[in-house]
């Protein structure tokens, strides 16, 4: 069994239908090149829709401290995910200045990746292991492609961490049992077109995470 993550929502059809399937984390895009951008004043009619229980995720690329202050100023925000090429000081930093949890994002394609996730470790509350965006791609996540999750087989985390990258209703289950992880994160898995979100994909991807045996 394990807990969702439903990421880039932009309706409050599709914040219920995540709400009700069970999902523990939903999240907002604030990056302008995503089909799923949000404003802050758009995120937060759909943050106050949450219920307690259900952390409410911000994703932010590369972002300055006047576009943090902009959202946090209306977007009551639980976690900050950081899914640029932020350093591990800059993670540090934006985790003391705003005085919120904040999660990593780490892009991997091969073993060659796997060293930074001791170093973002170290500065992160939580780890979001994704695949590697491709060279030139215009978004860093969301892209729907997948890694060999092999990879992370018996690996050890210093702090909690979820996987992410090409998660569907169809594999999520073997990625699960695969590499152990308590919590995976989908966007384009659950969409009919980009940025558009499925209910039923919703609701289908939540049961199939947890159906899951949970792991010891």
């Amino acid at each position: 069994m394990a807990q969702v993550k439903i990421c880039g929502l932009t309706r409050p059809e599709h914040v219920a239908a995540a709400v009700e399937a069970g999902a523990a984390f939903v999240g907002f895009v604030f990056f302008p090149k995503s089909p799923r951008n949000l404003t802050p004043e758009a995120a937060a009619s759909l943050a106050l829709e949450v219920p307690p229980g259900v952390a409410r995720v911000g994703l932010f690329v590369n972002p300055d401290d006047a576009l943090l202050d902009a959202v946090l100023a209306v977007v009551p925000l639980d976690i900050l995910q950081l899914h640029g090429s932020e350093s591990p000081d800059r993670v540090a930093e934006i985790k003391a200045r705003t005085g919120l949890p904040v999660m990593k994002a780490v892009g991997v394609a091969g073993p060659e990746d796997l060293d930074a996730l001791w170093d973002y470790g170290l500065a992160a509350d939580m780890l979001l292991v994704d695949a590697k965006a491709p060279k030139g791609a215009a978004l860093p996540g969301g892209n729907g492609l997948a890694f060999d999750w092999r990879l992370l087989v018996g690996r050890k985390f210093l702090t909690p961490w979820m996987l992410a990258g090409g998660l569907t209703p169809d594999n999520v289950a073997e990625a699960v049992r695969l590499t152990g992880a308590r919590v995976v994160d989908v966007s384009s898995g659950v969409e009919s077109a980009p940025g558009q979100k499925d209910a039923d994909l919703i609701r289908a991807f939540v049961a199939a995470a947890a159906d899951v045996p949970r792991l010891a």
